[in-house]
Parts: structure tokens; sequence; C-alpha cells
């Protein structure tokens, strides 16, 4: 498979160390038939006293990685001393040898670092499935990178999990707590099968700010509302979607308790803002992209419908395709929103293309210049505003154009 890189591509980030984490990346040969040589597996360990929190795919097909994690993330009273993720095989759809693939990569994990097998998670990224004829094939490589930890790369780590992605995605930031310096690094992997209820394909957020796990949990589970599951590449959820955030505590920050803390504040606005960071650059990798566009409904009588009207817009086939050609078919928008069957005012129904109005009070502008709307739907970012006019919630979505590159690629994935 050729592909070609998003004219969104940036060079990789350099992101903040992270107390107590370490990170080996290698190759177990999952694209040698192929004929590609690449690193394709990770492993991150993690210091005593490391809380995590998790948020995964509701998809009724999840993978068996995702099922073991949840789990885990109940069982082990959100602590993590450890995480291994591949690309190449998703691991879901495989039934009792999924299961088995995984209780032999987590006994190696215990084994070989001595931590308790519900502090260990597991994920996997790729074809779905097709079962590994040996259920120890990741399980066998843990010892040869567990003997390779060390400061995380935190670029050669994104790269071991890509499949489709044209470029490694990562993104951090650092602030102040209690005169403690404290660090956050996330990296993303993700470019189609986008279309999240809960978060993206694969995101890892690790920081050593101190912060216990049920608060970082409702943190999370706030903040991917308005980060990861505000994107769309095609409409489709993944089997394997997973995001997930590991506080080491080694800042020297006394730890955060409860919702009350003040400091709250400050590790919230760090962690939505890399949360944000990657969930737009999953959507500007979208497969075969070239426009990246935000939708914003206001208007709405809720939250809920403004947020569903906006995907009906972002995910529209017909919307998107004339986004790639630059086409302001904006009837299409209007069409979107009466499919939503969501409240509205047809009458009060306004749309704009950045600042150019192209709709107002039900029907197209009086002075309506095509030339205009057209010379917006030709820019690489632009955003799609609507107001239906029937209250006064607002929600964003943020996606991309489809073009014929996305049948090419998905055309030949498994090839």
């Amino acid at each position: 498979m050729n592909l070609t890189q998003s004219p969104f591509a940036t060079p990789f980030p350099n992101l903040p160390d992270v107390k107590g984490v370490r990170c080996a990346t290698g190759s177990r040969g999952f694209y040698a038939k192929r004929g590609v040589t690449r690193d394709d597996v990770f492993l991150f360990a993690f210091d005593e006293g490391t809380t995590c929190a998790g948020v995964y795919t509701i998809s009724r097909t999840a993978s068996a990685d995702v099922l073991w994690c949840r789990e885990a993330l109940q069982t082990g009273g959100g602590t993590a001393r450890a995480l291994v993720a591949n690309s190449g095989n998703s691991n879901a759809f495989t039934g009792p040898k999924g299961r088995e693939k995984n209780e032999a990569t987590l006994k190696a994990m215990s084994g070989t670092l001595g931590v308790e097998t519900s502090q260990c998670y597991l994920a996997a990224t790729g074809v779905i499935g097709e079962p590994l004829a040996d259920p120890n094939y990741v399980g066998a490589f843990v010892p040869e990178l567990a003997a390779k930890l060390g400061p995380p790369d935190w670029e050669a780590a994104t790269r071991a999990f890509m499949t489709t992605d044209t470029f490694a995605k990562g993104a951090g930031t650092s602030l102040d707590i209690d005169g403690h310096r404290v660090n956050f690094a996330g990296i993303v992997k993700g470019s189609g099968m986008i279309a999240p209820n809960m978060a993206t394909m694969l995101a890892y957020i690790f920081t050593d700010a101190a912060i216990a796990h049920d608060v970082l949990q409702e943190l999370l589970q706030e903040i991917t509302g308005e980060t990861f599951n505000a994107i769309t590449v095609d409409g489709d959820t993944s089997t394997s979607d997973t995001l997930m955030v590991f506080a080491t505590g080694k800042s020297g920050m006394t730890p955060i308790t409860s919702r009350d803390d003040p400091r709250l504040d400050s590790i919230a606005m760090a962690l939505h803002s890399v949360c944000l960071e990657l969930a737009h650059l999953v959507v500007k990798d979208g497969e075969g992209a070239q426009k990246f566009v935000t939708v914003q409904v206001d208007g709405a009588i809720s939250y809920v419908s403004a947020r569903i009207i906006a995907c009906e817009i972002a995910n529209s086939p017909l919307i998107k395709t004339a986004m790639a050609a630059g086409d302001a078919n904006w009837g299409r928008i209007v069409m979107a929103i009466g499919k939503s069957l969501e409240p509205i005012n047809p009458d009060a129904l306004a749309i704009w293309f950045d600042d150019v109005q192209v709709a107002k009070d039900g029907a197209r502008m009086p002075d309506y210049s095509e030339e205009a709307a057209s010379a917006v739907f030709a820019q690489p970012e632009f955003t799609v505003r609507v107001d239906v006019g029937a209250g006064e919630d607002s929600a964003t979505v943020w996606t991309c154009d489809l073009t014929h590159a996305y049948i090419d690629i998905n055309g030949a994935y498994r090839t």
C-alpha cells in the first residue's frame, strides 16, 4: 500500500520528559509478509504508584485487548505498571485464540517486569479477524523489549503503532504545580475507521502529575466528550478504540485526591489541550484527506441535539465529497440538518461558510455569492457554521473531506 503524506503533516514535536516512564520499541515482523521491516511493537514500563484512567470503544465487537483493559482497570484499581501495543493485527474477532494471545503476553509482562497482570495493559491495531498462529508471538518478544527499556523516544513509539497514518502524531505541555514542573506527553495513531464513541483509535497520554485514579477517570471521561468524541473521518467506529492516561506521580507534587482540589483546574486544562491537539491531528491525517473542516452548530435545544446535527453534517458522504471538490453545495447542509430528525426552526435556519453567510431565515441569502462561497470551500481549512434557531445550545465537531484516495487506501488495506 502506497500512502501519500497528508498535506497537514508536521515534524514530530519535541515532547517533554515524563518522570517514571520507560519505553522500548522493536520489530516483531507483523509487516514482513508485505516486504516491510519496521518497528511494530512497543513496551512502556511505569514506576510503582502510577495511576491510570481509560475510555474504550463502545463497539459490540470490541477486541480482546479492549476487553482485557476494561477488566484490568477495575481489578487493578486504576494502577498501572506496563503497556504493550502492536500494529499489524488488531486481535479483534479472534475468539479463544485472541484471549490466548493476551494471556501469553500478560504472563510475559508480569514475569519479566515482576508486576501484577492486573496492572498490565494491552492494545493492538490492524487487520480484524486474523488470529495469530502462535499465541505467544508478542509475549516471546517482551523480554527483548524489557532489556532495552530506557527514556522514551516518543516518535519511535508513535511510529511503532502506526498503520495507515502518514505521519507520527504527538502533543505535549508542561505546567507548574506547587513549585513542581509537571509534564504531559501524548501520542496517537489513527487515520481511518474514525467515528469515535469514546475516543480515537489508540491514544496514550503520560504525565508525572500525581492524581488519584477515580479523579483522573472522571476527568478523562469529561474531556473525551469535547475532544476525541468530537472528531470523525469516515463514520466508522473501530473495534479497538482506546484512550488511556498514565500518571506516575513522580513530579514531586502532593497528590490530587478530590475533584474539589483547586489545582485540578490546571491539570484539566493541560490534559484537555493535549487531547484536543491529538484529536485534530487524527482528522488532519484522515485517509486521503486534503481539508480540515470545523462544523459548528448553534441554536439547538441541547448540547446533545447540537452534537447529533453536527455529526450528520460531518459524516455525510455527499457533503464530504463536495468539500473535496471545492463545491460549496449548501443545499446538502440543509439536507443533513433535516435528516438528523432533531428539533429545528426551519424559518430561522442560517448557514455560514467561514464569514460568508449563504442562508438566512430559512432561505438563500438575497445577495448570495457562489464565488465567495466557493472560495471558502477551496481553502485547506474552513468552518461550516449553522444556527438551527430552536434554542441556545451549541456543539463543535471536526471532520475532513472524502477523496478518491480514501477508496484507494481502503481497497488495498490488506495487501
